[in-house]
């Protein structure tokens, strides 16, 4: 099961938040890569392994499960939506059945 990111940009808008990357704040809060016009990462293809959920599991999986895993980044996606009033639909959701087979 791969991390199911709605795309709502808000985690790249507040780096400054996060020990992990907080070296890619440009000084606002936002990522440095962050264009916020377009509300799209710069160099998507070429973004560090902290900014890509699944990859950066590694670091992390002798510490927690990777439903686990998933479950505190959404805790902190979906915190940031409710901050900033985005709608439901773009809250991410987590459900054990789909880790299942891991």
């Amino acid at each position: 099961m791969k991390f199911p990111c709605t795309k709502c940009g808000l985690c790249c808008s507040h780096v400054d938040r996060s020990n992990q990357t907080k070296w890619l704040n440009r000084g606002d809060g936002a990522c440095r890569y962050l264009n916020m016009d377009t509300n799209l990462c710069e160099i998507y293809e070429n973004r560090p392994e902290i900014c890509r959920i699944d990859s950066a599991y590694k670091y992390f999986s002798q510490k927690i499960s990777l439903a686990n895993y998933h479950k505190a980044n959404a805790e902190v996606c979906n915190t940031l939506q409710s901050e900033h009033g985005l709608p439901l639909s773009k809250r991410i959701i987590i459900l054990e059945k789909d880790y299942s087979l891991n």
